[in-house]
């Protein structure tokens, strides 16, 4: 069980999360002059009449028959029923949650495993979202269920399913039985709102949640821990922690392991801060680790993975490892920890994942997966545990290893699941049995796994080539980056270049099949255009790109590190290093050029747009945060000051402010065309920072900028098939109208 966090202590000197307390006018940095600000009342009747009309305008210049058809191929691929149905174990039954054109919101199901291996499994529908939505009157968009964990050799049978009301982060939580296929009448119905919910025993939940009146965070996250009884109300559930208003937002959450019962608390502080308790008779004891380290907790062991060097009894054991401690004899006091992985210059840990007897850990060896796995009952007291490499990783692929069923304690406890990707290479789901190796000389253990299921192809593949390039940013640090293109890609700058990043959160881009990508950009040909002698810009099909900037996770927490706060920049630099790397080789040129990202990935290309605009032709920024000297007052903005900083703070808003690109748009600059998309249900980032970007750039007289906000579907900005596949053919046909015409 990976622990959840909660709430409740005093900071400490590792801490480092804002002063509490109001500040007095003078310590607080002045705003800048803000025009816009009436665009902040999210569904003010104003502010959404200026909505339609941008939409009105962006749909009138790009929804045309070339877009219709780029639409389609999209909704093709999303609503494919050749796809891998991916199931997660519980009991005897695979569950699955599926999305088709039939069903838009989708169908909770469950099947056995002798179905599922069948090319047309027999699906057991639980729950149908549409039908669901259709009988409430309410846009439901479904978020999961988790089980309660039965006990003996009993079914799972009840399950808190969690509903979005319109594609946002606020959900309600109802109990539902998958027997009857009914939610419980007079059940656990927990009311629309951020949160958590675990499963104490049958009569009882955790909970985090700002509903019934239960404070929220200035994130706007839950400030408070209950115990909620049957029959009970949130008001009236008992108060089991409480954090400060300015840290982040609180977690309760029990470990159901037989034998290993376990309850834990944590007060996330910020998003690399965070504090852990265990419930011991009654009292939460603090698990004592630095507030940078993040823990883990599995049977007899406690993991720890710190973010920056850990120092502990004169040893130092460097950011991005994973160690290891008997969870008794640290609790004790021993600080003796056994080192199951160290980083190096090239290899990082991504994630783990236990079986019954075993740990897989996901690692990136120059963003290329790499799976060990390791076995803890063969280790000396001193040492590691017995290491193996699981060989089924090629070159410049995503594949991730992960239990079936991490609660099944039987014959089935040791198997794996594989998934594999690649930019050229669809997704393949592969099983897997890990076991005692057969001698000292065989590793660890040894597996068998074969493919139990394969994604279709979507476009052609073998025409295209995946290579691996590094860029060298302005400090000299390498940067790598995959570009994929046809396999007789011409150089001489004229092919259409799409350039996609991210660059925060410890965040990894990693090698991925999109049969979108392949068709709406890859393949992509402008209608009638010439292809004698090879053809033109016009008829050439797109360059792919992404870039694994510093501010991401792809060599760990130090890559991550580097740019935080006061060194965005690098990420910036990083990112412009690399279109210019793809300008010098001759892959692209300015007019050929685009970049694309959402959420933090907007803030990148946000800065593109107003620090770099003479090396992209087109941007297209979704979802994105823009305005950073008000970021912090917007939507969920206040938890993400650990990234950014915080720009209330006059010595922080001075570097703050060298990347806000809504205060860096200045007069007299050559602009690239843009693109600005978001949607008004995002309860993460906003809808806000876009409106107010396209308004000054279009008040400012720039040309060429254009404003789209969907109605419904959250920070994703699309809550089925239908919305995603508009929200992607909008930022492809913009970027291939921009990109590919006569410049």
């Amino acid at each position: 069980m990976t622990t959840t966090e909660a709430d409740q202590s005093p900071l400490s000197e590792n801490d480092t999360a804002p002063a509490s307390g109001p500040r007095h006018a003078a310590d607080v940095a002045p705003e800048p002059t803000d025009e816009n600000v009436w665009l902040e009342d999210i569904h003010g009747e104003e502010q959404l009449a200026w909505v339609r009309e941008q939409n009105a305008r962006t749909e009138d210049l790009l929804e045309d028959s070339e877009y219709e058809a780029v639409e389609a191929g999209i909704l093709e691929v999303l609503d494919s029923t050749d796809r891998i149905a991916m199931v997660n174990k519980r009991g005897d039954f695979y569950y699955n949650f599926w999305k088709d054109q039939e069903h838009p919101k989708g169908l909770w199901r469950r099947t056995t495993w002798e179905s599922y291996l069948t090319a047309e499994p027999q699906w057991d529908v639980l729950l149908d979202i549409d039908a669901l939505a259709a009988a409430e009157g309410v846009e439901w968009v479904f978020h999961g269920a988790g089980f309660l964990r039965p006990a003996d050799d009993a079914d799972y049978r009840l399950a808190m399913v969690s509903l979005s009301p319109d594609g946002g982060d606020a959900d309600r939580h109802r109990e539902f039985d998958v027997e009857s296929r009914t939610f419980v009448e007079g059940g656990f119905d927990l009311p629309t709102a951020k949160g958590n919910v675990s499963w104490l025993d049958a009569d009882t939940l955790l909970v985090s949640s700002t509903a019934e009146g239960l404070p929220a965070t200035t994130s706007s996250y839950a400030r408070t821990g209950v115990k909620l009884r049957r029959g009970q109300s949130l008001a009236d559930a008992e108060r089991l922690f409480e954090i400060p208003e300015d840290h982040m937002l609180a977690m309760v959450a029990h470990d159901s392991t037989p034998g290993f019962e376990r309850t834990f608390a944590v007060d996330y502080i910020d998003f690399y801060n965070r504090s852990t308790y265990l419930l011991r008779d009654d009292s939460w004891v603090a698990i004592d680790v630095p507030t940078d380290v993040n823990i883990s907790a599995h049977r007899d062991w406690l993991l720890f993975r710190p973010q920056k060097d850990w120092d502990v009894a004169g040893v130092v054991y460097p950011a991005g490892s994973l160690l290891a401690a008997g969870f008794e004899e640290y609790l004790a006091g021993s600080r003796s920890l056994r080192v199951l992985f160290a980083p190096d210059a090239h290899t990082s840990l991504q994630s783990w994942s236990w079986t019954k007897d075993y740990l897989l850990l996901n690692l990136l060896h120059d963003v290329s997966s790499e799976i060990r796995v390791l076995d803890p009952s063969d280790h000396h007291p001193d040492s590691g545990w017995a290491s193996s490499v699981l060989d089924a990783c090629p070159p410049l692929h995503d594949v991730n290893a992960y239990a079936v069923d991490d609660e099944d304690l039987g014959p089935a406890g040791n198997d794996f699941w594989l998934v594999a990707t690649g930019f050229t290479t669809p997704t393949t789901l592969t099983r897997g049995t890990l076991a005692p190796a057969g001698s000292p000389d065989a590793g660890a253990v040894a597996s068998q796994h074969a493919v139990i299921k394969r994604s279709p192809s979507f476009f052609n593949e073998a025409g295209y080539e995946v290579q691996q390039h590094f860029a060298v940013s302005e400090d000299g640090t390498k940067v790598p980056y995959f570009q994929v293109a046809c396999k007789d890609l011409v150089l001489d700058g004229q092919n259409p270049t799409q350039l996609s990043g991210y660059g925060g959160f410890e965040i990894s881009r990693t090698p991925a099949y999109s049969g979108s990508i392949g068709r709406a950009w890859l393949e992509r040909r402008t209608v009638g255009a010439s292809t004698e002698d090879g053809g033109d810009a016009h008829s050439r099909g797109g360059v792919y790109v992404v870039a694994n900037i510093r501010g991401g996770g792809e060599y760990g927490p130090s890559w991550h590190r580097a740019a935080l706060q006061e060194n965005r920049h690098r990420a910036y630099e990083d990112f412009a290093a690399v279109a210019r790397d793809l300008i010098s080789r001759g892959v692209t040129s300015r007019p050929r050029l685009g970049c694309v990202g959402g959420s933090n990935g907007g803030l990148l290309v946000g800065n593109m747009l107003t620090q770099y605009p003479e090396l992209f032709g087109a941007v297209s920024c979704g979802v994105p945060l823009l305005d950073m000297r008000r970021y912090t007052k917007l939507s969920a903005g206040y938890s993400w000051i650990a990234e950014y900083g915080d720009p209330d703070l006059p010595s922080q808003w001075e570097f703050i402010r060298t990347f806000s690109p809504y205060h860096l748009l200045h007069d007299g600059v050559e602009y690239p065309e843009t693109f600005i998309w978001t949607a008004t249900s995002d309860d993460r980032v906003g809808p806000v920072q876009a409106r107010k970007m396209a308004a000054r750039m279009q008040a400012m007289g720039i040309p060429n900028v254009w404003f789209h906000e969907a109605l419904e579907g959250g920070h994703a900005g699309a809550s089925d098939n239908r919305q995603a596949a508009a929200l992607q053919a909008r930022s492809n046909h913009f970027l291939w109208r921009s990109l590919a015409g006569s410049n």
